[in-house]
């Protein structure tokens, strides 16, 4: 697990307006990055907030981090079948990564260099500070199936990154679904969680490309002990249990894989599951408050369960209606089943009929997906919600361990220290 760090780190400070004369600093988090340019002794932007959190770590963050405020999730697919390009790319992510979320631009920054190329940074971050940003890569299915037996890694599949299977109700968009690898950005600030994924973007072109990205806002659960669970925009509160990241027992029972689930590249990891819900808002918002109360089996404006004074109160599941949303998705109605949610909100502008495109884009992180989402999205086929949600967008990852050092990198422990 990653905590806040207590020294905060910024992006480079913009000293002034003078074109090829601009120069900015450059200190990379974990590791010194050698500083070429004038001004690198400038103090960065935001030095005294502490919003940066640590990019080392056993775990990756972005996972039991607490949550922030805004996403940029993006679903690649990868075009190389060079190994040793790919590895490449993998170590040039992670530095890009080490980089901007200790608050620094990738390289030599935005400006300042060579005039005749482009900068190793795309600029819309300078001068912000680094709002929380955790940057989190996983693997998908297809990225095995593809790319196992080319680059010596087809034994490596773990049992658990299984393809999804079909659930009632889905009508599922394959643009929005399915990707080789993922990269969750998630930061307080919007630009700062977009400034990142357009790098990694950049960065890997000509061996990946985006397959589908989601922009989210308005987080919809809490990781944090005692913090007020957010609203979704059905205007509930959901996941009230979420497991928080102080709560180690929990999280290693159902969020990280040990070392005895296999394979041994995944120990430290997760699996994160990510659904695209499309919320019928119109025809929500013509609906009758016990309604909906009843739909969710939760009263709108405390969070209480049904019978209940206090949304934290323990849910008496038998008061609900039997389709209750709570009363379906409870771990007592799946047999224990647990996972740690961090999904966000979206709008995407109107559909061709003047609705709404919005809803939820739901991050899930479990110990195995077989008895994490599958089972309790299988008990959830006849929840009274599904009348005003639809799924539209799904796809599975396998999230290795964290990196450990300045010398680490993303998927070294798939690919092998010595790659």
């Amino acid at each position: 697990m990653t905590e806040p760090s207590e020294k905060t780190t910024s992006r480079r400070a913009l000293l002034g307006w003078g074109g090829a004369g601009l120069a900015l600093g450059a200190v990379a988090a974990g590791g010194a990055v050698a500083a070429t340019r004038p001004g690198d002794d400038a103090a960065p932007a935001g030095a005294d907030t502490g919003a940066a959190i640590p990019f080392h770590g056993k775990r990756q963050a972005g996972i039991a981090t607490p949550v922030q405020d805004r996403l940029h999730f993006a679903a690649f697919d990868v075009r190389t079948e060079d190994r040793a390009a790919f590895v490449a790319l993998l170590k040039e992510w992670t530095e890009a990564a080490r980089r901007m979320t200790a608050g620094h631009a990738v390289g030599d920054g935005a400006y300042g260099g060579l005039a005749e190329a482009p900068p190793d940074d795309t600029g819309e971050a300078l001068g912000l500070k680094p709002s929380r940003l955790t940057l989190t890569i996983g693997f998908g299915p297809s990225f095995f199936e593809k790319f196992g037996e080319k680059f010596g890694i087809a034994d490596a599949r773990p049992e658990a990154l299984t393809e999804l299977p079909q659930f009632a109700g889905d009508n599922l968009d394959r643009d929005r679904s399915g990707g080789d690898l993922c990269v969750q950005a998630c930061a307080d600030d919007p630009q700062v969680a977009v400034h990142a994924i357009r790098n990694l973007a950049r960065i890997g072109f000509g061996k990946v490309v985006v397959r589908w990205s989601q922009l989210g806002f308005g987080k919809t659960s809490s990781t944090t002990p005692d913090a007020q669970t957010p609203r979704n925009l059905f205007g509930f509160k959901d996941g009230t249990r979420n497991i928080a990241g102080t709560e180690t027992d929990r999280l290693d029972e159902f969020v990280w894989v040990g070392e005895k689930d296999g394979p041994d590249w995944m120990a430290g990891g997760s699996y994160l599951v990510a659904r695209r819900i499309r919320m019928h808002i119109e025809t929500w918002d013509r609906t009758s408050l016990q309604e909906q109360e009843d739909v969710f089996g939760r009263s709108k404006g405390e969070g209480a369960p049904v019978g209940k004074a206090k949304e934290r109160d323990k849910p008496f599941l038998k008061a609900m209606m039997p389709d209750a949303h709570v009363r379906l998705a409870h771990p007592d109605s799946n047999g224990g089943a647990t996972i740690l949610r961090r999904g966000y909100s979206f709008t995407d502008g109107t559909d061709g009929l003047g609705r709404l495109d919005a809803g939820l884009f739901f991050l899930a992180y479990q110990r195995d997906p077989r008895t994490g989402f599958i089972r309790i999205q299988r008990n959830l086929a006849k929840d009274a919600l599904n009348e005003y949600i639809q799924h539209v967008g799904s796809a599975l990852f396998a999230v290795p361990p964290g990196v450990r050092d300045k010398d680490d990198w993303w998927g070294s422990t798939l690919f092998g220290k010595e790659a």
